[in-house]
């Protein structure tokens, strides 16, 4: 295999809206592969996670694999060698390894590499603090760099895995990618450091700043999904005998953020047509909006909850 460039921060420029659709199969605003690399993306987190909670997997190369395999299937990954361990010299930054800001170990050293940070990944938390083995595994497994493409997506992935079997998030809910996106030049500089300088402290510090900072804003975003959920409650709590079925209809379309008739009827003991009607109240009180200007087959998104869980990840 030839050596090759790499995308020194993989992303794509699709929204949490677009991703929504796609899911719908309904047409997002952005090129299908984007939203694709997206919709990969939480199918690798979720499979990681539910390999760990459900079928009691370690947190090993083999699992690594697995969700390497789901965050690079169909669409623009699929020439990598999605699951693969790569076989070839890669670099990141430049158009040689001479100019190159970094370039990984040689696939002939991977091997031991990525087993001895197997093996830190297995060590007791009294051995190395949780948000400690977060931080240094992620710049040992971007320093590897060990598959052809999705490196920094699957890094990022493995912190908040790393934070789940250790016990400090029940859910992987903690995401620093847009932290280290906002700050990229830093985190580069901090990467770098700790190669260059043996930096650890720096990049510690970095690290604990960014997981302070995202815990904060998830909080912060949570008391305003809930206050804005209660408002909403209240407001149709006033409509009197309708109140009941709106009520649900509102507490399905809350669950999906965008969905419709065909989404809501599974969960709801109603016919479509008082679905409809319901659906057709919450657009009068301007609580749901319209997506697609159809008659038919009609798709609404909760605008206010969607703008709220939107903050901040917009494509930077």
């Amino acid at each position: 295999m030839r050596a090759r460039p790499v995308n020194p921060f993989e992303g794509t420029q699709s929204s949490l809206a677009d991703l929504l659709l796609y899911e719908l199969n309904e047409a997002p605003g952005v090129p299908v592969d984007d939203v694709e690399e997206v919709s990969n993306y939480l199918a690798a987190l979720n499979h990681g996670f539910r390999r760990l909670r459900q079928d009691d997997f370690p947190l090993s190369l083999r699992l690594i694999r697995e969700m390497h395999a789901l965050l690079l299937q169909g669409g623009r990954g699929a020439s990598s060698q999605p699951g693969e361990v790569r076989s070839g010299q890669v670099w990141v930054g430049g158009r040689t390894p001479a100019t190159a800001h970094f370039v990984p170990p040689p696939p002939d050293a991977l091997a031991a590499l990525l087993g001895a940070l197997e093996n830190y990944l297995h060590l007791p938390s009294d051995q190395a603090p949780p948000l400690i083995k977060a931080a240094l595994a992620h710049v040992q497994f971007e320093t590897i760099h060990p598959f052809k493409d999705g490196n920094g997506r699957l890094g990022r992935l493995l912190i908040a895995l790393i934070l789940c079997v250790e016990g400090v998030l029940r859910e992987p809910g903690l995401y620093l990618s847009l932290h280290f996106k906002q700050h990229r030049a830093e985190y580069y500089e901090r990467l770098n450091a700790v190669r260059t300088q043996g930096d650890w402290e720096g990049w510690l510090g970095f690290f604990l700043d960014g997981v302070a900072e995202t815990a904060t804003q998830a909080v912060d975003t949570a008391q305003r999904l809930l206050a804005l959920l209660a408002a909403d409650r209240a407001r149709i709590g006033g409509l009197g005998a309708r109140a009941g079925s709106v009520g649900l209809v509102f507490d399905q379309l809350a669950r999906r953020v965008v969905s419709g008739v065909a989404q809501v009827r599974p969960h709801v003991a109603m016919s479509a047509p008082t679905i409809r009607s319901a659906i057709s109240t919450l657009a009068e009180m301007g609580i749901v909006n319209e997506l697609t200007g159809q008659r038919r087959h009609r798709v609404y998104v909760y605008q206010a909850y969607l703008e709220i869980l939107g903050e901040g990840t917009q494509p930077l």
